[in-house]
């Protein structure tokens, strides 16, 4: 064995030798270029730094010497490959990394190995500022959560707080629920920030449960408050359901409705018990009363078929040709007309409507005799012709007048109010002479 050591590597093929080595097993001849076996067996690896002692080989062939501590290099290579297979991975915390570098790092250092171990150095000073990226990182990520988790308890607290003001007694329930569930989804921060809004949140759901509760009860005594009153509306309408004064009674189950309403809701079930006595109390009067009306309706029906029979004979009085037997036989009608009773409220009009129309007839025949035998209206209608003519004969003598005194203005003056008034006489005769007829 030449005993003399081997030219020791550039840095440049160390650096290539070192990313071959990085993924390959040792061979042989790689064993040779990083290491040698002296001739009283001391075995030796070159680093940048010189010859290193790593072990003794007593006996045997140099080669195989350096094979062996060949395949404790390989044995280290592979630490190294799953060190960073793990770490780049991210399957390892920067910690739990660490720890497993400082593990591996000790493991180099003291194996006894013959390869290109400055490679192996710098891989794992690769891994440790991948590490340090990675803290770094998880830090900064760490940050943003814990910044967006403030962020979004200060909106859980506010929330909360604007549900501890409402009324939604269902709705906001339920949603400081939910709000609850998203807290204890978010992590936790700086000791003082968390508490800080625990308290705003814990505070605004146990303002929002008090009023709840106050309002609940509040609820509950209204309620019982309103059975009361109901169970004494309830005997009311109960005792009216047997009434056949259909109308007042109308109106007092219209006023005992009202003060239900008033009433507001008794407890649940109590409630809808108390509006089934009610409403079937309610029931048998209505029900009672609409079986009368019915058999009132089919009686006004008939009082109707009545009428139009007398209608019958009261039409063919017109038109009147004897006042005296069209009154008489009038009189007679108008008393049966009152006896057949009343119609169905759509008739009415109608029938009313026809009965007048006769008897306003009859009447106006009545006070056209009546005028015409006046002898009062007879006597101002003779004194009204009178009047004008003499007023005509007057006004005639002051028109010759003033024409033979040759006042033309005057004369037509006179003519004018002569040919006014000739007019007005007309008229007062042809009145007159219907006095005459």
């Amino acid at each position: 064995m030449n005993s003399s050591p081997d030219p020791a590597p550039t840095p440049a093929s160390l650096a290539d030798r070192s990313a071959r080595k990085s993924a390959e097993p040792t061979t042989g001849s790689d064993a040779r270029s990083w290491g040698r076996v002296a001739e009283d067996g001391t075995v030796y690896v070159r680093t940048a730094d010189g010859e290193r002692q790593v072990g003794q080989w007593l006996g045997g062939d140099p080669a195989e010497g350096l094979e062996f501590f060949a395949r404790k290099y390989d044995a280290l290579v592979f630490e190294v490959d799953l060190l960073e297979k793990r770490v780049r991975s991210g399957a390892v915390s920067p910690d739990d990394a660490t720890g497993s570098l400082k593990q591996v790092r000790a493991t180099v250092a003291e194996t006894q190995a013959v390869g290109d171990l400055d490679a192996l150095d710098r891989r794992l000073a690769a891994v440790e500022e991948l590490i340090g990226r990675q803290r770094e990182k998880r830090k900064a990520d760490r940050a943003r959560r814990l910044s967006q988790a403030q962020q979004e308890k200060e909106r859980i607290a506010s929330e909360a707080e604007r549900l501890a003001e409402g009324n939604d007694w269902r709705a906001g329930a339920d949603r400081l629920r939910a709000l609850l569930d998203e807290w204890k989804a978010l992590p936790r921060l700086e000791k003082s920030a968390d508490d800080a809004l625990w308290r705003r949140f814990s505070s605004a759901r146990t303002t929002y449960t008090r009023r709840r509760k106050a309002h609940f009860s509040e609820l509950n005594e209204k309620r019982e408050g309103a059975r009361a009153i109901k169970e004494k509306l309830v005997k009311e309408a109960e005792a009216l359901s047997s009434s056949t004064d259909w109308g007042p009674t109308a109106g007092a189950y219209r006023e005992l409705m009202r003060r239900w309403k008033e009433a507001g809701p008794a407890p649940k079930g109590i409630d809808d018990q108390l509006w089934q006595r009610f409403r079937a109390a309610q029931d048998v009067f209505f029900g009672a009363r609409d079986a009368a009306n019915a058999a009132t309706e089919a009686e006004f029906v008939t009082n109707a078929e009545k009428k139009e029979q007398l209608l019958v004979e009261a039409e063919a009085l017109l038109p009147v040709t004897d006042l005296a037997a069209a009154k008489s036989a009038f009189r007679d009608i108008a008393e049966r007309w009152d006896a057949a009773g009343k119609v169905p409220r759509d008739r009415m009009k109608e029938l009313e409507g026809r009965i007048r129309k006769v008897e306003q007839a009859i009447r106006a025949v009545e006070d056209e005799a009546w005028r015409r035998s006046n002898p009062e209206a007879r006597a101002r209608a003779a004194d009204t012709v009178a009047q004008l003519e003499a007023s005509i004969a007057d006004l005639e003598a002051k028109r010759d007048k003033a024409a033979a005194a040759g006042n033309d203005r005057k004369a037509a003056e006179h003519a004018a109010a002569i040919e006014a008034r000739q007019s007005w006489l007309t008229e007062a005769r042809k009145a007159l002479e219907e006095f005459s007829a």
